[in-house]
């Protein structure tokens, strides 16, 4: 990877839409260069998918729950079923695996309190949990899915 892929990429985070030929003009480069290098990003699964990104509160998933959850069993049987159980529930977005106090971490989004607590009904009766902790965010700050590229290993650039 090179820093014009590093720019390609940095593009694409922001507005997946923008024609080939805008983003060519805007790193340098003609259409066919640029939509050669868009191509082997997704071959080489850096680009992973293309995607809309949805106003949470226009279709009534508002209130995010940052759902901590302690368990005694740590089998790889139970996290592979754990697993399956959270496949099912769409409101579930983010599902993580944490060290320290907490086992897993699940970022939760829904209308309202009453269907969060649906929802922790159901999650309940599918498996046994020893602690559930909800927090509820009362205001998102910040918010991106643009992965910060400085941290990319940029290969050097043969002299011409």
């Amino acid at each position: 990877m090179d820093r014009l892929d590093r720019k390609i990429l940095s593009i694409l985070q922001e507005d997946a839409t923008i024609p080939v030929a805008e983003i060519g003009r805007r790193v340098g480069l003609s259409t066919t260069p640029c939509w050669r290098r868009i191509q082997k990003l997704e071959e080489d699964g850096v680009i992973q998918r293309r995607v809309a990104v949805l106003d949470p509160k226009l279709v009534n998933a508002k209130v995010t729950v940052f759902v901590s959850i302690t368990t005694s069993q740590h089998s790889e049987e139970w996290l592979r079923r754990f697993a399956e159980v959270i496949r099912d529930f769409p409101e579930v977005i983010e599902f993580y695996r944490m060290s320290g106090q907490v086992d897993y971490l699940l970022r939760v989004v829904v209308p309202d309190i009453e269907a969060y607590d649906a929802f922790y009904k159901r999650l309940i009766t599918k498996i046994d949990i020893a602690d559930v902790s909800s927090s509820f965010a009362m205001e998102q700050i910040k918010y991106t899915t643009a992965l910060p590229l400085q941290f990319v290993q940029i290969e050097k650039e043969k002299a011409v």
